[in-house]
């Protein structure tokens, strides 16, 4: 079993214009997140896969596996899924290329989904970590997802899902990280289909998946990524580089 690591990186990014070139500790943090995918040690090959030709250059110039998307793209799994095409692959690790401290332990997980899965059942792996918080849960902008009883993904959606009618019982709410685990057929079918319509109403793309007939493994984890998405978040990062 063949599996890669595909870091998609776009330039442009609406909150924070460029991040993925500003400086974290001596290098641009697409550098050091390309560089933490490779330590990690569980890929066999690691790519950025970029519209820029900047990140491109950044990468190129570090000795680095770099492919330049040929079309635009409205989302990660688009460009990844261009890039894939002609290679030989099995499985397919998203890693953001905004989160250069890599969570290994929860990329493991996703990676033993694909291991166990003698029968080829599983299309995707994502991650899930539960909140608790109230403003958590009803924040649109946290896609919350609910699974069956053998953590197969049921649905995603920006509202509060399950409804907490009954609070005699407790519920367990469930925010979606959008770390994925793909075979590559299952990139292709989703690159070559319309945006389906649940997945235009919510704007997640994880929906088209589920409205191909896709089954979705949701992993549970404890662990926070730090993602860069503002100046102060590069602060913050800045100052764990700092301490280790």
């Amino acid at each position: 079993m063949k599996i890669i690591a595909m870091i998609p990186a776009r330039y442009s990014a609406s909150r924070f214009p460029g991040k993925l070139m500003k400086d974290l500790a001596g290098k641009p943090v697409i550098l050091r997140t390309y560089e933490a995918a490779l330590k990690t040690k569980l890929f066999d090959e690691v790519y950025v896969v970029t519209d820029s030709e900047i990140i491109f250059e950044v990468i190129k110039n570090a000795d680095g596996k770099v492919i330049m998307s040929k079309k635009e793209h409205e989302c990660g799994s688009d460009r990844i899924a261009e890039a894939v095409q002609n290679l030989d692959v099995d499985i397919v690790v998203n890693v953001q290329g905004d989160e250069p401290f890599i969570d290994k332990e929860s990329l493991t997980k996703l990676i033993q989904v694909f291991k166990e899965d003698i029968q080829n059942e599983i299309d995707l792996a994502s991650l899930k970590v539960e909140i608790t918080h109230k403003e958590d849960i009803e924040n649109p902008n946290n896609v919350k997802v609910v699974t069956d009883v053998n953590n197969l993904a049921i649905y995603f959606s920006r509202s509060v899902i399950p409804y907490h009618r009954d609070k005699d019982i407790k519920v367990k709410y469930y925010k979606h990280k959008g770390v994925y685990a793909f075979r590559k057929q299952a990139l292709q079918d989703f690159y070559q289909t319309p945006v389906t319509p649940l997945e235009a109403a919510e704007k997640i793309e994880a929906i088209r998946y589920q409205e191909l007939g896709k089954k979705i493994m949701m992993v549970e984890t404890s662990i926070e990524s730090i993602g860069i998405d503002t100046p102060e978040d590069l602060e913050k990062a800045i100052k764990v580089f700092k301490n280790e």
